[in-house]
């Protein structure tokens, strides 16, 4: 949203820009052959002369780049000009409308999940959750653009969703429209001068305001250095590549974060920590993640596991292991394009599988979102497979760590829990930290504490 856009699942957004004006069409010796457009213009002209109601060649040449940008992957998709300064509006952290990052799922729009504090997340909609009608009429087969422009609306409009949650009979729910001002990071002093660091999405601020939250924790330590942390990511679908990179470069004293590796040599790119990046130099962290971490989420997650720095806990992440460029066109909007797979500074690709914690723990069912269905990457029509690690045999796996189906498919836990002294995934965080930091203390003959390893 910011990074993600706010209706598409854990986007990982590069923008590209070929001049100031955007890539000027119909340059490459490489594109279609004459008998292809001759076949897509007669298509046109067929269905604007004989088709029951009149309808213009703008809309039928939008709607057949849609067609052929949705039929490639679940991630890329055409733009037009309002679409994409919608999606500008997204990555700017202001929008209007309900407060939910969506995909589609079999033709339907699917909850990610809920934005804190907004009108959806008020209304208890829960990641899985598909709306199935809008205002009573049905959303199957819409496409997700035009289900995102319905859904925004000027701020004290209602609008009314029917949701299909698991085996649940559908039932409606009315939701109030707002402005939609999202602070992509929250903090809070725990016990024991444990920090707690929430990003619900990586955008244009979230380096800034992370790397204030972390100041402002230091002050609350009394000055002092504080003993641990928790980054809870959470429902966190994804964002900006940048931020992940900052985020993740701000654990760590230089060395790899990410790579990508594109169709073409020359789009391969490794990106690495500044030489001395660590806000936090010595002080343990674990990193929370669920089923709704997506994404640039999971390039901090696999970053910070696969080079030590920070327990992973909770429970699977979504995978999605692709970059999607977002490609200005002179005039006629933008393509979001899926140009490459990313990889954990150990080479996994996460593309299908996600990222599994060290440490599995599930929400208690009674902070489980009731009949929640959390689908992975892999489980979205025309998702890739995960190709395996970088240098490895071709299918092989790219993460050694599985974790049980029930696990995967555990429903989240209820927004409103989240970061809450009722939470019981981050106390479980917070008591890893608290016997790790004792362990690490020793006793004063050298010899482990009781429940030390």
């Amino acid at each position: 949203m910011r990074k993600p856009l706010s209706f598409a699942a854990g986007i990982l957004a590069i923008f590209l820009f070929a001049g100031a004006a955007g890539v000027a069409i119909g340059a490459s010796s490489r594109g279609p052959s004459i008998t292809n457009l001759a076949l897509l213009n007669g298509v046109i002209e067929l269905v604007q002369r004989d088709y029951v109601h009149p309808v213009g060649p703008d809309q039928l040449t939008k709607d057949a780049l849609k067609g052929m940008l949705s039929r490639l992957d679940p991630h890329s998709d055409y733009m037009d000009e309002s679409e994409f300064k919608d999606s500008q509006s997204d990555l700017s952290g202001r929008f209007g409308g309900l407060g939910i990052q969506i995909s589609a799922q079999d033709g339907v729009p699917k909850v990610i999940s809920p934005i804190d504090d907004t009108p959806a997340s008020r209304a208890g909609l829960a990641g899985g959750d598909l709306i199935v009608a809008i205002d009573g009429r049905s959303t199957h087969g819409i496409d997700l653009q035009k289900i995102v422009r319905i859904l925004r609306g000027n701020p004290g409009t209602p609008v009314k969703l029917t949701i299909s949650r698991g085996a649940q009979p559908p039932f409606d729910v009315s939701i109030t429209r707002a402005i939609i001002e999202v602070p992509s990071v929250k903090s809070a002093m725990q016990a024991n001068n444990i920090g707690y660091v929430r990003i619900t999405e990586f955008g244009s601020e979230t380096t800034r305001d992370f790397r204030k939250a972390i100041d402002k924790l230091k002050q609350d330590a009394g000055g002092g250095k504080l003993r641990g942390l928790v980054l809870d990511l959470r429902n966190d679908p994804g964002g900006l590549l940048n931020a992940a990179v900052e985020i993740s470069g701000s654990f760590l004293d230089g060395g790899t974060v990410v790579s990508i590796r594109g169709r073409q040599r020359t789009e391969d790119r490794s990106f690495t920590a500044p030489p001395k990046g660590d806000l936090l130099p010595g002080v343990p962290v674990v990193v929370l993640i669920n089923g709704a971490s997506a994404s640039a989420s999971e390039i901090v997650a696999g970053a910070l596991q696969d080079r030590r720095r920070a327990t992973v806990l909770g429970t699977p992440s979504f995978g999605k292991g692709s970059v999607q460029s977002v490609i200005p066109l002179e005039g006629h909007g933008a393509l979001r394009l899926t140009t490459a797979l990313y990889y954990t500074p150990a080479g996994r690709s996460i593309q299908g599988e996600g990222i599994t914690p060290d440490t599995v723990v599930e929400a208690p069912k009674e902070q489980q979102v009731a009949g929640a269905l959390m689908l992975s990457e892999n489980e979205l029509n025309g998702a890739f497979k995960n190709p395996g690690r970088l240098g490895a045999v071709p299918g092989a796996s790219g993460d050694p760590k599985q974790a049980s189906t029930a696990a995967r498919h555990s429903p989240p836990i209820k927004a409103e829990l989240i970061g809450t002294p009722q939470d019981a995934q981050l106390r479980a965080a917070l008591d890893h930290l608290d016997r790790s930091t004792a362990c690490a203390g020793g006793t004063t003959n050298g010899t482990a504490k009781a429940g030390c390893k």
